[in-house]
């Protein structure tokens, strides 16, 4: 009974992190557009809170399957592996969220439109972006530190991924090793 409620869930937390995403560009479009995204900020906030759960659960099943040994080691890594693509979609989605508005879609369009049209060259000249206006020398240091600090968890994550890939290519290579 397990395996299809894991499978439910991951479906659910798959859908939840494509509406976060549609969520996080229509709000991106609206900010463009000079309107109000309150109301899609409140949205986004409690869809990241119900993936971060559905994440959880995920994690809770996978821990009680590999406990009890209903699922086999490598069947375990690979659904491991699932939960840390979603962790991984969690983080790059929370620091979209964070970024408001700062998509690539929306720096490029501003470095398109920018400097050269209006004919400024001196990059001192250039305005401010809303997300550092009115932040002191400190405050941009520590807004920095938190976006290395998310980088860093990102990469954190996908070393991980990365060695259980290894150690299940090793372990599939002894596996022939021994049929051969």
């Amino acid at each position: 009974a397990a395996s299809p409620r894991r499978l439910s869930l991951y479906d659910a937390a798959c859908q939840t992190a494509q509406e976060i995403a549609e969520k996080i560009q229509e709000r991106n479009r609206y900010q463009r557009n000079g309107e109000s995204s309150a109301k899609l900020n409140v949205i986004i906030r409690s869809l990241l809170q119900n993936f971060r759960e559905k994440i959880d659960q995920l994690k809770d099943l996978l821990l009680r399957a590999v406990s009890t040994r209903q699922i086999t080691q490598l069947e375990g890594d690979r659904r491991q592996n699932l939960v840390d693509d979603l962790l991984t979609r969690q983080k790059q989605l929370q620091a979209s969220y964070k970024n408001e508005g700062t998509e690539p879609d929306v720096i490029r369009s501003s470095l398109m439109t920018g400097g050269i049209k209006r004919g400024v060259t001196n990059p001192w000249l250039l305005e401010e972006s809303e997300e550092t206006r009115g932040l002191g020398f400190d405050d941009l240091r520590q807004q920095q530190r938190r976006i290395i600090e998310e980088q860093d968890a990102g990469l954190d994550a996908l070393s991980s991924i990365i060695s259980r890939q290894k150690q299940m290519g090793q372990e599939i290579g002894n596996e022939l090793d021994e049929q051969n």
